[in-house]
């Protein structure tokens, strides 16, 4: 088995090797496309299908609608086309042709232009807020709480696996509101539905904020995010939240009759997260070994791998415990592997399955039967103990949980230990540089600063916390008066 590079030596290679060898990911022949293989796209089904009932639970609906946007559509509300318009994809012609010069080649047809272009979503607000105006009339038409699972396409120059790509699958949440206290009360209760999914489920803890107008959804009021700290210093932004206030309605001219009969603007909401979320995970949890995925959304949660000999009863016996200890497994809700593959020796199982991230690992002989007891290995700690086979199953799942919540405790303990508060713009440089992480730091409020900040440094504004203590300070850049602190730090 070929070797990591460790995070030490490369960091950025690290990963890439990670989600290639782990399983999860492969380039494509198509520039800034990958391919999610079965291992990864396994993870990315546990991930959104648990979102989805946390949707459901909160009154969403799934739809689907277009992947293509017609121009005009996409143009109509201003700072959202505007956001956007260097990452669309257009698609202007509707067939293709022999090339007459250029036998077996095909050439675009000029003769089947497109009256009007046609933009690959990059985001579906123009279409869906299009549609809603045919869908309200009145204020018994609302709210409208729809969620829609697809992919997008921004077009990126410079592409990683999973965190920038220019296809990527994701939700977006499209919701309709009769007030602006209706529709601000969703965009914060996704906001907690994200939060609480990111930190139960993928076992990350994350910051709660708002985004400044620089770092503002195009076309929105205000963004609300949750930001994250990879093991390398750096932060990711794992979901946004945006109130788009009544800016989609006025562009797509979508009224209501309220209850006193006048007619009022819709106000919306959006919110989405993707399969960058995948790449939070890898660099979140993993070490110089492999992937460490948490076990509430890891594809696996056990694999059992026996040790055989040449004695042949012997194999059939361990092969009957192994189905028996599956079936107990499986009637928990645990999700189980029996490598019973004798192409591979039991030490390369081992190496291959601590790679791709497996939870636990069970290992079973011949002698373990005659002792009533396997050897199980946690991923987290590869921490091995003997337990027996009586209740191995119950040990299994309180093992699981066990691991989960350490991954969590460790994660908190890391950004934790990883946000550092600093009062001058010596101490602010030197942190960034040599420690990374948060930077809880005085900003005096303006754009010109937050820019001059980002241009020294490549460091932004994350958020401004939700529930911002309010403390006197100066700016660290400029020494003007500010209020509060905000987060700062290099990201992805």
């Amino acid at each position: 088995m070929s070797t990591l590079t460790t995070r030490a030596q490369d960091y950025s290679q690290w990963y890439n090797d990670l989600i290639l060898k782990g399983g999860l990911a492969d380039y494509s022949s198509v520039r800034g496309c990958m391919v999610i293989k079965p291992y990864g796209y396994a993870l990315w089904e546990n991930m959104r299908d648990q979102l989805d009932r946390m949707f459901k639970e909160t009154g969403h609906q799934n739809a689907y609608f277009p992947l293509f946007v017609p121009k005009s559509l996409f143009e109509a509300e201003e700072k959202n086309a505007e956001g956007f318009a260097k990452e669309c994809a257009v698609v202007t012609h509707y067939r293709l042709k022999t090339d007459p010069n250029n036998k077996g080649k095909l050439i675009v047809d000029p003769a089947a232009k497109l009256e009007e272009e046609l933009v690959v979503r990059p985001t579906s607000e123009a279409i869906i807020w299009n549609t809603y105006k045919g869908w309200i009339q009145s204020y018994r038409d609302l709210p409208i709480l729809i969620n829609q699972w697809a992919n997008v396409v921004r077009w990126e120059m410079r592409t990683r696996l999973f965190l920038r790509t220019a296809e990527f699958l994701w939700q977006e949440g499209h919701t309709a509101h009769a007030t602006k206290e209706e529709a601000l009360e969703e965009t914060v209760k996704m906001l907690d539905v994200y939060a609480g999914f990111v930190e139960e489920y993928m076992a990350l803890p994350v910051v709660k904020g708002v985004k400044t107008p620089n770092e503002r959804f195009a076309g929105a009021e205000d963004t609300y995010c949750i930001e994250a700290l990879m093991q390398d210093g750096k932060a990711l932004q794992a979901g946004t939240s945006h109130f788009l206030g009544q800016n989609f309605a006025k562009a797509f001219d979508v009224k209501f009759a309220a209850k006193d009969n006048s007619m009022e603007y819709v106000w919306a909401t959006s919110w989405g997260v993707s399969t960058r979320l995948i790449g939070a995970l890898v660099m979140a949890h993993s070490d110089d070994q492999g992937l460490v995925l948490p076990p509430r959304i890891a594809p696996l949660q056990v694999v059992i791998v026996p040790i055989y000999n040449k004695d042949t009863a012997a194999r059939e016996r361990i092969d009957i415990k192994a189905e028996e200890l599956i079936r107990t497994f499986r009637s928990k809700g645990i999700r189980v592997k029996y490598d019973n593959d004798d192409t591979t020796r039991p030490g390369w199982k081992f190496a291959e399955h601590e790679l791709r991230g497996v939870p636990v690992r069970i290992a079973l002989g011949a002698r373990d039967l005659e002792q009533n007891q396997a050897e199980v290995a946690r991923r987290d700690t590869k921490e091995k103990t003997s337990v027996s086979l009586d209740g191995l199953t119950d040990h299994i799942a309180q093992l699981l949980e066990e691991i989960q919540q350490n991954l969590y405790d460790r994660a908190l303990a890391f950004q934790k230990e990883n946000t550092i508060k600093v009062d001058s713009w010596d101490e602010f440089v030197k942190v960034l540089d040599e420690k990374g992480g948060f930077i809880s730091a005085h900003w005096d409020g303006t754009p010109e600063t937050e820019e001059q900040i980002k241009q020294l440094t490549k460091a932004t504004i994350r958020c401004i916390p939700l529930n911002n203590p309010q403390e006197e300070g100066r700016c660290v850049l400029t020494g003007k008066p500010s209020r509060q602190r905000v987060l700062f730090a290099r990201a992805y």
